[in-house]
């Protein structure tokens, strides 16, 4: 595993990252282990990238599960968190970074994609907590990846994707409001352009977002990983509710 400067402010717990074998979802799972957590981490199609991240964790020590799951699947985001809380007798920390992102015209937008929209980016925060609660305890923690799109969508096409984070901030104040009286807190991370093989910062596209940023530059996934290992951490206790941006200042 890369060497991750850490704190081990979370050695004993157990962490759950819904969409965690690539991009931001990876390094929070690298982050989150270098941290002491015991990781598990749900995949769709990149079975050799997953396990390529289990192996890394394991191979100095930590603990690590990946798991086959379908986030658009009810059943299948559930098991997920049985299969966690089995292996490694708990669960304390629930990551919701799995989403899609389907771009179209207004008028040629597949009603199919707008679905599968909402079931990944919207639905499976919702079971996936509901579930994951049932075996949290005070101190628990659920974090949401939004995007800075909630807030600000520049160009077209991406009006079913803007409406699902932004579902996400009310969703996030809601559950937040559910699980506090238990000392569990719920929050959303709002992510501006990250390089990511899926989004490299490079290219017109990229340049053009780079435009919009105050820092002219596109974040870095360890950059998003960092601020959620903070959420996850036992200093962010009296922070629930909030929809927090790191976007370099795509939306000032």
């Amino acid at each position: 595993m890369e060497n991750i400067m850490s704190t081990h402010t979370l050695n004993g717990k157990v962490a759950l990252i819904q969409g965690g074998s690539r991009g931001i979802g990876a390094a929070i799972v690298k982050r989150l282990a270098a941290e002491g957590a015991a990781v598990a981490f749900t995949y769709v199609s990149s079975a050799a990238k997953a396990e390529e991240l289990q192996n890394s964790i394991t191979a100095t020590g930590g603990k690590a599960l990946a798991i086959k799951a379908d986030s658009a699947d009810a059943d299948a985001i559930r098991n997920a968190v049985e299969a966690t809380a089995k292996a490694f007798g708990g669960l304390d920390i629930l990551v919701n970074n799995a989403g899609v992102l389907a771009m179209a015209p207004l008028d040629e937008f597949k009603l199919e994609d707008f679905d599968q929209t909402l079931a990944v980016n919207v639905r499976s925060v919702f079971i996936a907590t509901q579930a994951a609660a049932r075996h949290m305890t005070e101190g628990g923690r659920v974090i949401n990846i939004g995007s800075t799109n909630a807030d600000r969508m520049p160009f077209a096409g991406g009006a079913p994707y803007a409406m699902s984070k932004s579902a996400l901030v009310g969703l996030t104040k809601g559950l937040a409001r559910d699980l506090g009286p238990r000392g569990i807190t719920v929050n959303n991370v709002q992510p501006g352009p990250v390089d990511t093989d899926m989004n490299p910062a490079d290219g017109d596209f990229a340049s053009s977002l780079t435009s919009l940023m105050a820092v002219g530059r596109y974040g870095k996934v360890d950059e998003i990983a960092s601020f959620v290992a903070y959420l996850a951490g036992p200093e962010a206790a009296y922070i629930t509710g909030a929809s927090l941006t790191i976007d370099g200042g795509f939306g000032a």
